[in-house]
């Protein structure tokens, strides 16, 4: 879910988000003000109102889960209306907020909440542009593992309670065992494989999301390992590891997909390709992805997911909200509605997103705990709590820095 920061004016933005309507200011933008309260007087301030969420809209399962399940409880249990604003980039909306910062709008903002990590994050944290220190008002903020460093800091930046989290996700690779034995188990077995089996295997052209990860994944091998790349941006420790990843990732284009002249624009097209048996080797940033795509039929029932022995990408994904939304109330009941442990675990189904969760699900009532764990995993599934070999995402400035040398020296050639 991260993507470059990209100016958009908010008319094109509005045309293409029918979900939108604009706010009403039915609580107080006044952040300090709310902070004052109980968490009961910030549920009858939230009454009656409503809250503007903009969120990645790509996903028909996501966005049913969002508008039908989510906006059914705000309506039903707090009397708050739920305006789905769906985009296509992220950086849309924090270009929203950063527009109405340098114009001076302090209380009325458009954008009431964000789904939101990586460098977004950062910018809007580093920008002032993000409302802090309110998690612990949130009575479900009791089920967060803020321990966990996976959870505490965003790609490296400590989130310093200007986010909440929602879900935890994690890279895996796919194929079919009726066509392929054994799949390879590291990044080094993989270009092997590559290269003994040409055309059988690619990924999206960055800063692609899902093709940005996978070079992420391929950068760490050549930096000897992550632990090498952690911190803040380092341009030395960058060059040494870039010399070596530009030279694989080059090295194994004449053995990738249409001899790697041309690579998919984004994820459909490589699912396509997966589902079409172009190639034989797929990766995707969503575990719950592969066993979706079965269950609609686009990939056959022999498909299955696994981690490579060398570990996986790994990171927490979360919701914002901007300094200057007018429906802050409505903002922390939304936000401690998807906190819950019924909540996470209805879009913990299969049939409903597959996502793992965001919370511990051990700190919720037994009985969510017990449906949780009773859930019929997809064959095809890694376990929810398996999250052996997860390997933390770097901060901004290194995936900036990764994303453009691979359009330089990769892409371009």
């Amino acid at each position: 879910m991260i993507n470059k920061i990209k100016k958009l004016s908010l008319g094109a933005l509005f045309a293409s988000s029918v979900a939108f309507s604009p706010a009403t200011y039915a609580d107080t933008a006044d952040g300090a003000s709310l902070m004052s309260k109980s968490w009961d007087e910030i549920v009858d301030t939230a009454k009656g109102g409503e809250v503007n969420w903009f969120l990645w809209g790509g996903s028909d399962t996501i966005n049913q889960y969002v508008s039908e399940y989510v906006g059914g409880i705000l309506k039903d249990q707090y009397d708050i209306t739920l305006n789905r604003v769906p985009l296509t980039d992220t950086a849309a909306a924090v270009n929203i907020v950063l527009s109405e910062k340098e114009s001076g709008v302090t209380d009325k903002g458009t954008v009431d909440m964000i789904w939101i990590n990586g460098e977004n994050f950062k910018t809007m944290k580093q920008g002032d542009m993000a409302w802090c220190g309110y998690v612990d008002k949130l009575p479900n903020n009791k089920l967060v593992n803020w321990n966990n460093q996976a959870i505490a800091n965003d790609f490296g930046v400590p989130v310093d309670g200007c986010e909440s989290p929602w879900n935890t996700a994690h890279s895996v690779f796919a194929y079919d065992p009726a066509t392929m034995k054994k799949p390879p188990m590291s990044i080094a077995e993989l270009i092997d494989w590559i290269k003994a089996n040409p055309g059988m295997f690619t990924y999206p052209a960055p800063p692609d999301f899902t093709g940005s990860a996978f070079v992420r994944h391929v950068f760490y091998h050549a930096a000897g390992g992550v632990e090498n790349l952690l911190g803040p941006f380092d341009q030395a420790r960058y060059d040494e590891a870039a010399k070596n990843a530009w030279k694989i990732l080059n090295d194994l284009e004449p053995h990738l997909w249409r001899e790697g002249k041309t690579y998919p624009p984004n994820l459909s097209q490589l699912t396509q390709l997966f589902a079409n048996t172009e190639i034989s080797l797929y990766f995707n940033y969503n575990p719950a992805n592969v066993a979706t795509e079965i269950s609609n039929g686009v990939f056959p029932d022999s498909v299955r997911t696994y981690r490579m022995d060398d570990g996986n990408l790994g990171n927490t994904n979360y919701t914002i909200i901007p300094f200057n939304s007018p429906n802050k109330a409505a903002a922390l009941v939304l936000q401690n509605v998807l906190l819950s442990g019924e909540a996470q675990l209805e879009k913990a189904k299969p049939a409903v997103w597959g996502t793992n969760p965001g919370i511990e699900m051990d700190r919720t009532d037994p009985a969510i705990l017990a449906a949780f764990n009773a859930i019929e995993k997809h064959p095809a599934a890694i376990p929810m709590d398996n999250t052996d070999g997860a390997l933390p995402e770097l901060q901004g400035g290194w995936v900036t820095a990764i994303e453009k040398g691979w359009i330089e020296n990769v892409g371009s050639n």
